[in-house]
C-alpha cells in the first residue's frame, strides 16, 4: 500500500516541479536547437516523473517524529545477507514446490526484486538519451543508490533525530544491478526508437524557422533581463529617468549595433531583420509595442476609474466593471498569443516591414551530444 501512496504523491507533485523546470528547459532548448522537439519533451518529463516517483518510494511514508527513536544495527554492511534472510524468514522449502508461490509474495523476497526493478528504467534512460556507456551507467547508478541510502541513514537530512530506515549494502547492490540491467535491456529496445542524433537533427532543422512560441519566449526573456538590469543599476545610480535610459539602450541602441539582436534574442539564436529604414523602424516598433502591450493596461484602468467617478457607480457596479476590464485584457493578450502561435507572425510585422531570422543554422556543426 505504501508503494501506491508514493506513486500517487509523485503524480500530484510532478506538475509543480515540471512547471519550475520548464523555464530552464524551454530556454535551453531554444538556445541549443532553436526548437522544442515533442519526443524530447516526452523523454525528459517522463524521466523527471520517474525520478520523483523513486525518490518518494525511498522516503515515504514519513513516520511521526515522536515515533522515530534510536535503534541499533541501522547499518547493514554485510553483502548478500538477504539470502540468509530469505532462507530464515520465508516459507520457501526447496523440495516443496507448493511453497514457491507463497515465498515470492513475502517481503523478504519481493523487496529485493523491487530494489532491482526500481532502477531498471534509470539505466535505460542513461544509455538511450544521455548516451552513457557501461562504466558511466554503472557509476551513476551506484551514486543514485548511494544517495538513497544516505538519505535514509541521515534521517531525511536531519529532519529526524534518528534514521527511520536501514542503510543496507544489499539495497545499494540491487539498485546498482537494476541500472546495469536497464542498460542492457535498452541495447535491444533502442533499435525501435529514434536515435538521440536523429532527435537532435530534427530539432536543429525545426529551429531554422522562428516559431511563435519562440518569439513569445524571447519577449518574456527580454522583459525579465531588462528588469534585472534596471534593478542592478539602480542600486548604484539614482536617476528619475534611469528606467527610460536603460530601456532605450537595451531595446534600441544595443540591437541597432548588434545586427538586430537583443540579449534575449541572441541567447535564443534569432535576430530581427528590417527591409529598410532600420533605425527609424526599430524606434517606432519599440514605441508601438510598449503602448500596445503595456500602455493598454494603464489606459484601460484609467478609463475604468474615470467611468466609476463620472457616473458615481456603486461598489457592485465598480466590481463588475473591474471584472469586465480584466477579462477584456485577458482576451486581448490571448488573441495575440494565439495569432503568434498559429501564424508565427502578427499583423504589425508587415507594418514595420520586419521578420525574425533564426541564427541556429550557423551552429548546426556544433557538438550537441552534451545537451539535455
Amino acid at each position: 500500500m505504501s508503494y501506491f501512496i508514493s506513486i500517487k504523491t509523485a503524480i500530484v507533485v510532478f506538475p509543480l516541479i515540471a512547471l519550475l523546470f520548464s523555464n530552464f528547459f524551454v530556454l535551453h532548448q531554444y538556445h541549443k536547437y532553436g526548437s522544442i522537439n515533442p519526443f524530447r519533451v516526452l523523454i525528459i518529463y517522463s524521466f523527471i516523473l520517474y525520478l520523483i516517483t523513486i525518490y518518494f518510494l525511498v522516503i515515504l511514508p514519513l513516520p511521526n517524529k515522536d515515533a522515530v527513536i534510536y535503534k541499533p544495527n541501522m547499518v547493514k554492511l554485510i553483502p548478500f545477507s538477504f539470502i540468509n534472510d530469505f532462507i530464515r524468514e520465508s516459507s520457501f522449502v526447496i523440495d516443496n514446490p507448493t511453497t514457491y508461490l507463497k515465498a515470492i509474495k513475502e517481503p523478504c523476497f519481493y523487496t529485493v526484486i523491487f530494489n532491482i526493478f526500481m532502477t531498471i528504467p534509470f539505466g535505460m534512460y542513461l544509455r538511450y538519451y544521455f548516451k552513457c556507456n557501461f562504466k558511466k551507467t554503472l557509476f551513476i547508478s551506484f551514486i543514485l543508490s548511494l544517495f538513497f541510502e544516505l538519505t535514509q541513514i541521515s534521517g531525511l537530512y536531519g529532519l529526524y533525530s534518528y534514521p527511520y530506515r536501514v542503510f543496507d549494502i544489499d539495497d545499494l547492490i540491487m539498485n546498482t544491478l537494476g541500472g546495469i540491467i536497464g542498460y542492457f535491456i535498452m541495447g535491444f529496445v533502442d533499435n525501435f526508437l529514434p536515435t538521440r542524433e536523429k532527435i537532435d537533427e530534427d530539432s536543429l532543422e525545426a529551429g531554422k524557422i522562428v516559431s511563435g512560441f519562440r518569439r513569445i519566449t524571447m519577449f518574456l526573456l527580454d522583459c525579465f533581463l531588462y528588469v534585472i538590469i534596471f534593478i542592478f543599476i539602480s542600486l548604484f545610480i539614482s536617476n528619475e529617468h534611469l528606467s527610460l535610459i536603460i530601456f532605450v539602450i537595451y531595446f534600441i541602441i544595443y540591437p541597432y549595433f548588434q545586427n538586430g539582436q537583443t540579449l534575449g534574442s541572441k541567447f535564443l539564436n534569432m535576430k530581427l531583420e528590417f527591409s529598410k529604414y532600420k533605425l527609424i523602424n526599430l524606434i517606432l516598433r519599440i514605441i508601438f509595442l510598449y503602448f500596445y502591450y503595456f500602455g493598454i493596461i494603464f489606459i484601460s484602468f484609467k478609463l475604468l476609474f474615470f467611468i466609476a467617478s463620472k457616473f458615481n457607480l456603486d461598489k457592485l457596479q465598480e466590481y463588475l466593471l473591474m471584472i469586465f476590464n480584466i477579462g477584456g485584457l485577458f482576451v486581448f493578450y490571448l488573441i495575440n498569443i494565439a495569432t503568434l502561435l498559429k501564424n508565427k507572425k502578427i499583423y504589425y510585422d508587415n507594418f514595420f516591414k520586419i521578420k525574425y531570422i533564426s541564427t541556429i543554422r550557423n551552429k548546426s556543426n556544433d557538438n550537441i551530444n552534451k545537451s539535455y
